[in-house]
């Protein structure tokens, strides 16, 4: 393991002067100084003092109190205090000179006249690609710094058990102006002038208030550190998109999630287990406060493969400027006034008779399902959504929710169904919430037409090893997971990473997790077979250095992004590591049978992400081998028909031909079974990648073809001599 000393050293911006960071090998000197020290302690327990008793003293006859050596805890308290004022005083004048940049930017682009050329377009696209890099340079260097002072105060509580300090100097830290400094203007004001120079279009705005939505959905992993390089990469291609009800300058929303469930938690076993048909009913609002605005949601799960796609509709329960918190109540409780709403809507400009009828099937069957299923608040996520999108286009929607906070809402009164969510102001326990270590990005893109493929520059983005693909992830069967552990009777097999294991102990959840000595490290069921698509690992084998890879990254293995700017954005995820992504590219049925296919290394980490299985695949499978085994099977009846009647006189070549066809027939008969078993054993796994073979066929299919070529030469070559004998006799 490298030395933090030697990564901070190899980590230092060349733009940025070294005795602007941490001086970590002076303080780590004093720490080793003040560890040398061989002093008595004084006893705590004592209570009283005497002003004419000397002071106590140690075997050498010396004070207690008496110091000779010339460094003391006072000279390391000093020396952090200076590095912590040194490193805030750096970041807030590089953050003070972007954002200067930053202004010399947009008047640049409000200065572009219209109709202008992309070579003007592209000198001010580049200035605004330097100063994005320097943001990432300066989040960089607050990162390193961060980690340096965590890493000298743990050093020195160990060195120091009885001057310990870390934990008091971490709440200290945490409250300066570089670490929890908002700079979320500088993501919204290069968003802006991406967009200005894209010049992107707003869609026309859709205002009914009942929406259904029809999206492929993809959800990634996003490391805390790597958030920001995430969003730059993003907002190049996508507007940061800040809803109506957001106040200020600020990328990212406060969003609020109510989610309802029984005391059986059938929804949360139903969406775990895929069933089909199976629903999340929730309440959602925007905005720190109270709710201004409600939406009352409902996400059904439907199989792909049987033709459907998943949907989630949503209808509004009140446009006032504070809600009335009785209409939420009235939709809990079956009070609400569906027919009084159905004529304010037909009264409406706009609004037709069939928008109104689907709205109120969508409210009675929601409202319906709350009473049959006797649904309660039961868990609420919180977070910060950023999301990227050209507004009311969503062709292509990327959110990503930093700060995330799973809340139980188990255990308090709900006053007969009036209370649906916990009062703000009440403290919470360690097992009422639980905070994720990750930001989750999600990718929507829309269903059908061109849109079926993400774009290239989405594609780059999965490729880059920043984000780490989480099949079906899910923030509310997580919360009820790790909050309700005593009510599930199935877990997740994200629970096993090593990278949340810490937060789900602290909030209580341990009894869902295997002991840290497991011999596997995975809890029953799914994981025993499937630990590879786990990002960080797990327990026994946590790999939380790991780059993030996805489905799609096998297929950019090789490939580099290609300008300028993107290769400083990628700078720190290089494809290329042979010891993550080596043998991914090709991996095709090779085997002790078939040893001109590319290999599967069985050491190599699989994807995190889990390839989309269907029932009829293996159906498909199964009539694939048969369908190679009756091929072989009719060229072994081919060439024993002709050994059984070729004629005793002449037959020296059709002995040859029926030869050559009988081990063709048995090697098809053998690469069917061993491609059957080898795709069988992807199916299991789910490893992703080619799950065909485009080398045996070709081959198997270009010697039946040469045997077939020669054999028609030669009956050729003989047709062509009988036709001379017959012409001699003649």
């Amino acid at each position: 393991m490298v030395k933090f000393g030697q990564q901070l050293t190899e980590n230092r911006a060349s733009v940025y002067p070294p005795d602007a960071y941490i001086d970590y090998e002076k303080l780590k000197t004093i720490i080793k100084q003040l560890g040398k020290k061989k002093l008595a302690r004084i006893d705590s327990t004592l209570r009283e003092v005497s002003l004419t008793a000397p002071p106590p003293t140690n075997a050498a006859g010396r004070q207690l109190t008496a110091d000779d050596s010339p460094v003391t805890e006072e000279d390391f308290y000093s020396c952090i205090d200076a590095q912590l004022a040194k490193v805030e005083s750096f970041t807030l004048e590089q953050v003070t000179k972007l954002r200067a940049d930053i202004a010399a930017v947009e008047t640049d682009v409000d200065a572009l006249p219209f109709g202008s050329t992309s070579q003007s377009k592209d000198e001010i696209r580049a200035k605004a690609d330097e100063v994005a890099h320097s943001f990432l340079v300066l989040e960089k260097y607050v990162n390193i710094n961060f980690m340096g002072f965590h890493k000298i105060l743990k050093k020195h509580d160990k060195n120091s058990p009885a001057h310990q300090c870390k934990q008091f100097y971490i709440n200290r830290i945490h409250n300066q102006a570089w670490v929890r400094g908002d700079y979320s203007d500088v993501v919204v004001k290069l968003s802006s002038i991406y967009s200005a120079l894209r010049q992107d279009h707003t869609a026309e705005e859709n205002k009914d208030a009942s929406q259904s939505f029809l999206r492929s959905t993809t959800k990634y992993w996003v490391r805390t550190e790597d958030v920001s390089k995430v969003k730059y990469a993003v907002l190049k291609h996508l507007p940061v998109f800040l809803q109506k009800t957001a106040t200020g300058e600020s990328d990212s929303q406060l969003t609020n999630s109510v989610y309802f469930d029984n005391d059986q938690l059938e929804l949360y076993h139903g969406r775990l287990d895929k069933i089909p048909g199976a629903i999340a009913y929730r309440l959602r609002w925007y905005g720190s406060g109270d709710p201004s605005m409600v939406f009352v949601e409902r996400k059904t799960h439907r199989d792909t493969w049987t033709g459907e796609a998943s949907v989630k509709e949503r209808f509004i329960v009140s446009r006032l400027p504070k809600i009335d918190e009785s209409e939420v109540k009235d939709v809990l409780n079956d009070n609400y006034d569906i027919d009084a709403k159905r004529e304010e809507k037909l009264k409406k400009k706009g609004t037709t008779q069939a928008e109104v009828e689907e709205w109120e099937t969508l409210v009675r069957e929601m409202i319906q399902v709350v009473q049959a299923k006797q649904l309660v608040p039961t868990m609420r996520t919180q977070y910060m959504r950023t999301a990227f999108q050209i507004p009311f286009d969503a062709t292509v929607r990327i959110s990503l929710d930093t700060n995330l906070c799973l809340i139980s809402e188990r255990g308090y009164d709900t006053e007969g169904g009036t209370k649906w969510y916990r009062d703000p102001t009440v403290p919470l326990l360690d097992n009422e919430i639980t905070r994720f270590p990750h930001a989750v990005l999600e990718v929507k893109l829309e269903l059908g037409g061109n849109s079926s493929e993400p774009p290239q520059w989405v594609t780059e983005l999965q490729n880059s090893g920043m984000l780490y693909e989480v099949h079906k992830f899910s923030k509310f069967i997580h919360g009820c997971a790790t909050l309700l552990p005593e009510y599930v009777r199935n877990v997740p097999y994200w629970v096993d990473d090593a990278s949340i294991r810490d937060s789900i102990l602290r909030s209580g959840g341990g009894r869902i997790l295997v002991s840290a000595d497991h011999p596997t490290g995975v809890g029953p069921g799914a994981n025993e077979i499937y630990d590879h698509l786990l990002p960080f690992g797990n327990v026994k084998d946590p790999k939380l250095t790991a780059k993030g890879r996805t489905a799609t990254t096998a297929t950019m293995i090789d490939q580099k992004p290609k300008t300028a700017a993107v290769s400083q954005f990628y700078a720190d995820a290089n494809l290329t590591d042979e010891e993550t992504l080596q043998g991914c590219c090709e991996d095709t049925c090779s085997g002790w049978l078939f040893p001109f296919c590319s290999g599967f290394n069985d050491e190599q980490l699989a994807p995190t992400s889990v390839q989309k299985i269907e029932p009829k695949i293996f159906l498909a499978n199964e009539r694939t081998f048969l369908h190679w085994l009756h091929a072989g099977v009719t060229l072994y009846t081919i060439a024993a028909g002709i050994l059984a009647f070729a004629s005793e006189s002449n037959s020296v070549a059709a002995h040859w031909y029926a030869m050559a066809l009988l081990p063709i027939a048995l090697g098809f008969c053998l690469y069917a079974l061993h491609v059957f078993l080898w795709r069988a054993e992807k199916i299991r796994t789910r490893v992703p990648g080619r799950w065909d073979d485009p080398r045996g066929p070709i081959l198997l299919g270009s010697i039946l073809t040469g045997v077939l070529c020669i054999n028609f030469a030669l009956k050729c070559k003989e047709i062509h001599m009988f036709n001379e004998s017959m012409a001699h006799e003649l």
